[in-house]
C-alpha cells in the first residue's frame, strides 16, 4: 500500500494441500449434507453456493469466515457468528500465494467446477510489489514472476476462472511509488501475464486499474494499455478500497473511453459506507472505522460496462498494523463483525 491510493494488503493464503483437500471436499458436500453432529462441519454444510444466474461465483465453504463463524458458534457466540455468516455466504477471491501457485490454483478451481461456478482469484505477486509498505514482497524478479503466472495457468488448466491481475502494478508506474528503473520489467511482465492467462479456454482477465481517489484516468490509461489491457477482458477498479460504487462506476466510464470501451468490475467488498475522511490523510485506507460491507458480488449491475461487482479484498482480513489491526491479510474479528453490522 503507498499513502492512500493502493490496495492496502495481500490477503496471505499460506494453503497447504489439507486445506485445498478440504474445499473440495466441502464444495462437493455443502448442497446436501446437513454436518451431523460436528459443529465444525454443520457451520460449513450450511455455507451454500448463491444463484448462479445472479452470482457465478464460487462460494467457498471452507473459507476463512466460514471457519471463523463456525468457531463462534461454536463458543456459543451465536449473534457474532450470524454476523460473519453475512461474509461467509458470499464469494470472495481468493488471493494466489507464491507457495505452491499451481497447487492452489488447481484445488480453487476444481471446487468451483465440482459446485458448477466460476473461481475467483487475484494474483498480487509483481516484483516490487507494494513499494515496501504493509504489503511489500513479491517475486525476486521477472523470471521468477514468469515461473509463478506459468504455475498458476497449469493449475487453472481449462476450468473456469476469473482472475485480478496486480493489484496496484500499474498505479505504482504512475504515482512515482515503484522506482524507474523496474518500469519496463513491470511492463514485460504484465503483459506476458496477460497474454498466459488469456490464452486459458475459460479464463477472463482484468488487469487492475487503481480507484477512483487516487487521480486521473487521463494519468493512467495509457500505461495499462502499454501492460497489455488491449489483450485483457478488462480492468478491475476499487479493489481493497473504498470508494462508493457511485463513484467507481463514473472512474472505470471515464477510463473505459480512453481504452477502447474495455468493461470493468468493481470491488463492493467494504464500500457500503464510502472513503473514510478522518485521520491521517495517508493512512485512511488502512482499517478506517465505521466501514461497512458493499453491494453482494453479482453480475447484474447498474452499467452495460460493469461485468460486475466482486469482493475482490475479503472482508474482516486486516490491512495492516494500524488502528489496533493485525498484520496484513489476517482475519480480524471484531472489525469483520462491525463492518457486517454497519450494513442493517
Amino acid at each position: 500500500m503507498y499513502g492512500s491510493r493502493g490496495v492496502g494488503a495481500f490477503a496471505r493464503r499460506r494453503t497447504s494441500a489439507a486445506m485445498l483437500g478440504a474445499a473440495l471436499l466441502m464444495a462437493a458436500c455443502s448442497s446436501g449434507d446437513d454436518g451431523g453432529d460436528d459443529p465444525d462441519q454443520a457451520a460449513g454444510a450450511e455455507i451454500t453456493q448463491q444463484p448462479k444466474d445472479e452470482n457465478p461465483f464460487w462460494v467457498n465453504p471452507d473459507g476463512t469466515a466460514a471457519r471463523q463463524m463456525a468457531d463462534l458458534g461454536a463458543d456459543g457466540k451465536k449473534p457474532e457468528a450470524e454476523q460473519i455468516r453475512k461474509i461467509a455466504e458470499q464469494p470472495a477471491a481468493e488471493w494466489i500465494s507464491p507457495e505452491n501457485p499451481e497447487e492452489q490454483t488447481r484445488g480453487f478451481t476444481e471446487a468451483a467446477d465440482k459446485a458448477g461456478r466460476t473461481a475467483l482469484l487475484v494474483l498480487y505477486n509483481i516484483p516490487h510489489r507494494d513499494c515496501g509498505q504493509y504489503s511489500q514482497g513479491g517475486a525476486a524478479d521477472g523470471n521468477a514472476y514468469r515461473a509463478f503466472i506459468d504455475n498458476v495457468a497449469k493449475g487453472i488448466g481449462d476450468r473456469a476462472a476469473t482472475v485480478i491481475l496486480e493489484p496496484d502494478a500499474v498505479l505504482h508506474l504512475v504515482d512515482g511509488c515503484t522506482p524507474e528503473k523496474f518500469h519496463e520489467e513491470r511492463y514485460d511482465v504484465l503483459n506476458g501475464a496477460v497474454d498466459k492467462l488469456n490464452s486459458l479456454k475459460n479464463t477472463t482477465v482484468y488487469l487492475d486499474a487503481g480507484n477512483a481517489g487516487w487521480g486521473n484516468p487521463d494519468q493512467i490509461f495509457e500505461p495499462l494499455k502499454r501492460a497489455g489491457i488491449d489483450r485483457a477482458d478488462g480492468f478491475s477498479v476499487n479493489v481493497s478500497n473504498f470508494y462508493s460504487t457511485e463513484e467507481s462506476i463514473a472512474y472505470g466510464k471515464q477510463l473505459s473511453a480512453k481504452v477502447g470501451d474495455k468493461p470493468f468490475v468493481v470491488d463492493t467488498s467494504r464500500n457500503g459506507n464510502g472513503p473514510y475522511t478522518g485521520g491521517a490523510a495517508d493512512e485512511r485506507w488502512c482499517n478506517p472505522p465505521g466501514r461497512a460491507l458493499g453491494e453482494t458480488p453479482t453480475i447484474k449491475t447498474a452499467d452495460p460496462l460493469v461485468d460486475a461487482y466482486l469482493w475482490v479484498k475479503r472482508p474482516g482480513e486486516s490491512d495492516g498494523e494500524c488502528k489496533g489491526g493485525p498484520k496484513a491479510g489476517e482475519w480480524w474479528e471484531d472489525y469483520a463483525v462491525k463492518l457486517a453490522k454497519a450494513g442493517d
